[in-house]
């Protein structure tokens, strides 16, 4: 089996399972009401930022901080969506199953990521999908909104990487979805400290993921930034295989 056929098998499993469904809703639901509320509330300002002077159009006060929301959710998402990854099919005993049909560590690990991975990023093209549809009547920054997007797109890739990581070594979903919370507020509060002593470099704020989202969020995309992401994924999903192939090693 490859990592296409491993990644079809899980992704019929979300089809099949009431988890992604709802959770999908609900982060559907939640955006689609503050998207309203922030497009109402730019609409009853609009005469008067205009009166003032202030040249922010609809990509900057509505658009951005909007999609910025959607952080929270993938907070929530991507730990959920992969806790029963490895340690669900750990737990049911049909871990050893894959190994017998001779799926290799590497194709077992990356086809569940990416079909965890590829539903969040539907959930995210729906989502993006409202603002654009306004473009008829407004006229949006396509490079800031481009940026975001990417932003977020990485956002998802790494922090589903790390649900992986975490369900690769934990022998229950419950506690899989817990590591890859504390992972996750490990790498969002990890320059607080360092903020709140007036620091803005160091270590601790080039490991913070805020450091290296929130730019995107504001149309800017660097190479630091995209090198970031691009070691944490890496690291996560390395790790993931390691421990995978080490159990395939003993014979699960």
């Amino acid at each position: 089996m490859s990592v296409r056929a491993v990644m079809g098998y899980e992704w019929c499993r979300l089809w099949t399972r009431p988890l992604g469904w709802v959770l999908a809703a609900l982060t559907m639901a939640g955006m689609g009401w503050e998207f309203l509320l922030m497009l109402n509330q730019y609409l009853a300002l609009q005469v008067r930022l205009a009166a003032a002077g202030n040249t922010s159009g609809f990509t900057d006060l509505v658009t951005l901080p909007w999609l910025a929301l959607f952080v929270i959710a993938a907070f929530v998402l991507a730990p959920l969506l992969t806790m029963g990854a490895l340690a669900g099919e750990r737990r049911g005993g049909t871990l050893p199953l894959l190994f017998s049909a001779g799926v290799s560590p590497t194709a077992v690990v990356l086809g569940k990521y990416f079909a965890a991975l590829l539903w969040q990023l539907l959930i995210l093209l729906l989502l993006l999908a409202m603002p654009v549809v306004l473009a008829v009547v407004t006229h949006p920054d396509w490079g800031k909104l481009a940026a975001a997007a990417l932003g977020l797109t990485l956002a998802l890739a790494a922090l589903n990487a790390v649900g992986v990581a975490c369900s690769a070594f934990a022998g229950h979903p419950a506690l899989a979805a817990a590591g890859a919370f504390v992972v996750t507020a490990l790498l969002v509060g990890v320059n607080k400290l360092a903020l709140a002593d007036g620091a803005i470099g160091g270590i601790a704020n080039w490991l913070a993921l805020s450091t290296h989202l929130q730019p995107m969020g504001r149309g800017l995309v660097s190479t630091d930034d995209l090198v970031w992401f691009a070691l944490l994924i890496g690291t996560a999903l390395l790790l993931a295989i390691r421990r995978v192939g080490d159990e395939r090693t003993r014979g699960g």
